[in-house]
């Protein structure tokens, strides 16, 4: 009687290596293996270790690739009003609108409706930054959601011509969050290409 067993080794992160034992015994006499009972046991404990070593290879894999995915990851916008004059003072609050897009990685910022959705779960940084005349107080909140999180503001001046003013933070945003400038009314900004802009980037996720 032939038997033939078959040993699978796995090495160095997968390498397969297939070993072939064979014995034989003569017709009606003894095996040349005695104890072939345990030899079987010690065989499937040493299966049960390599599918116990594949396993945690795989898992440390995927670990790996959700940190490298993590990582590649890139929201960064920056962008301003555009135009060339006031915006405002309204009579209701506004969203401002920035609609010349100087950056906007990852598609995040929409120049369209002046609002950040955020793609992820992550800490985010966001900077606004507005020009004024002393014509007319400027009062901007920055917003997550309906809720104001910072804000800047400057009074009505008669001997003033221009005003800056801006503001930064860093925010724990869920994926959806809503991030977005508030002029409030009967305020101003000045709106063109280089002076009101706002601008925001994933630092990383969470």
């Amino acid at each position: 009687m032939n038997f033939t067993f078959c040993v699978l080794v796995l090495f160095s992160g997968l390498t397969l290596v297939q070993s072939v034992v064979e014995t034989a015994t003569s017709a009606g006499s003894q095996s040349c293996c005695p104890d072939l009972s345990l030899f079987h046991q010690e065989l499937s404990a040493v299966k049960t270790k390599l599918e116990a070593v594949e396993t945690q290879l795989k898992e440390s894999e995927s670990q790996l690739l959700v940190l490298k995915e993590k990582e590649a990851l890139k929201v960064v916008f920056s962008a301003a009003t555009g135009g060339n004059g006031a915006i405002g003072p309204f009579s209701q609050h506004q969203t401002l609108v920035f609609r010349t897009v100087i950056t906007n990685i990852g598609s995040a910022y929409n120049q369209h409706s002046g609002v950040f959705v955020a793609p992820v779960r992550g800490i985010y940084y966001f900077a606004f930054y507005y020009h004024a005349s002393g014509l007319h107080p400027s009062y901007v909140h920055l917003m997550k959601n309906s809720n104001i999180v910072v804000l800047s503001s400057d009074q009505q001046t008669v001997n003033d011509g221009a005003d800056n003013g801006g503001n930064a933070a860093l925010l724990e945003l869920q994926q959806g969050d809503q991030v977005y400038l508030q002029l409030v009314a009967n305020n101003h900004v000045w709106g063109n290409d280089y002076h009101t802009t706002f601008s925001g980037f994933l630092l990383h996720q969470v």
